[in-house]
């Protein structure tokens, strides 16, 4: 099918047309979505539009995604990146969009990056959008072949600590995993520490492997103190300064008593006391794949669904 027949089949112009695979604004929803109904059933797929160069970026908002410093650290990379590839961006929060992706019609742009966006709210996004869906830290949707995923390895991020733990003798680990347990990367994170701590001969038991929010951190620190533990794992959050704050208040020292190792956060976990070792993404990396892919398939090259990407470990004195 061509341009012309589908604008024909959809009773409207060929300009029209281009504005709906441009996502302008100056199109109303309802034209919008009858030109998209027909392009589906013809199974049309147009060249994507780059022409405007402008990238939206979904940022969470603190009810959803409450590691703010995280978001910053991706966003950081992300302008400066896309900025080196002649891309302008837009940032804007995920609660304006979570009921009525509609609201995008508002925009006008040729590509889209979401960070730690549930995969669930872009499901249709092809029946609604041409242009392609980058999802940071997240799965992409089964059957959305314009939302792809670049995320880090969970996995490889567990073995990384436990291994290092290994090497400084720990005994007993105990984990506090930040978030939901069964939510986000927190179920990856669960199965792959698992994993990890029976390769090393370690306990892999609920009561050393805990789920935690801001609220209960302290008090879940605590709680695997008394299980013994001389190590403590924390990934995702804000967790390595609450840790070091809540082993002071226990009265452990950190390497003597308990060795500790976090998430990296860059505005803190080197300048802490001692300085944390931490599990951390290739923020950099990661933002040049987002930059990649965008520019591949404006080439009409076809791309993969999902890049994984490894964690590396940065060692610092908060263990042996």
């Amino acid at each position: 099918m061509t341009i012309r027949e589908l604008a024909k089949k959809a009773g409207v112009s060929t300009a029209t047309v281009s504005r709906v695979f441009s996502n302008s604004p100056l199109v109303s929803a309802e034209v919008r979505d009858q030109v998209l109904a027909i392009a589906k059933t013809y199974h049309y797929h147009p060249r994507i539009f780059s022409k405007f160069r402008n990238i939206v970026i979904f940022s969470p908002y603190k009810q959803v995604y409450p590691v703010q410093s995280y978001v910053e650290m991706v966003i950081s990379e992300l302008t400066h990146t896309l900025s080196l590839h002649d891309y302008r961006t837009e940032i804007l929060q995920m609660d304006l969009l979570e009921n009525d992706l509609k609201l995008l019609n508002r925009f006008q742009f040729c590509g889209a990056v979401a960070i730690g966006a549930e995969s669930s709210l872009f499901r249709e996004w092809d029946s609604k959008f041409t242009a392609p869906l980058i999802l940071i830290d997240r799965k992409a949707p089964a059957k959305a072949e314009e939302v792809y995923s670049i995320r880090s390895d969970e996995s490889q991020a567990m073995e990384l600590a436990v291994e290092c733990f290994a090497q400084g003798k720990a005994k007993k680990i105990g984990t506090i995993i930040y978030g939901r347990k069964g939510e986000g990367s927190t179920l990856l994170r669960e199965e792959g520490l698992r994993k990890a701590l029976l390769k090393h001969g370690y306990e892999a038991s609920d009561s050393l492997i805990r789920f935690s929010l801001d609220d209960h951190y302290v008090e879940t620190v605590g709680q695997l103190l008394k299980r013994g533990i001389d190590a403590l794992f924390c990934p995702g959050g804000n967790a390595g300064l609450v840790a070091s704050y809540a082993l002071s208040l226990y009265d452990k020292r950190i390497p003597e008593d308990v060795t500790l190792i976090a998430s990296e956060r860059a505005v803190f976990s080197r300048y802490t006391t001692p300085p944390q070792t931490t599990i951390s993404q290739d923020y950099s990396v990661l933002a040049e794949k987002v930059a990649e892919l965008l520019d591949a398939r404006f080439n009409g090259e076809d791309c993969p669904r999902e890049t994984i990407l490894p964690y590396k470990l940065i060692r610092r004195g908060s263990t042996k």
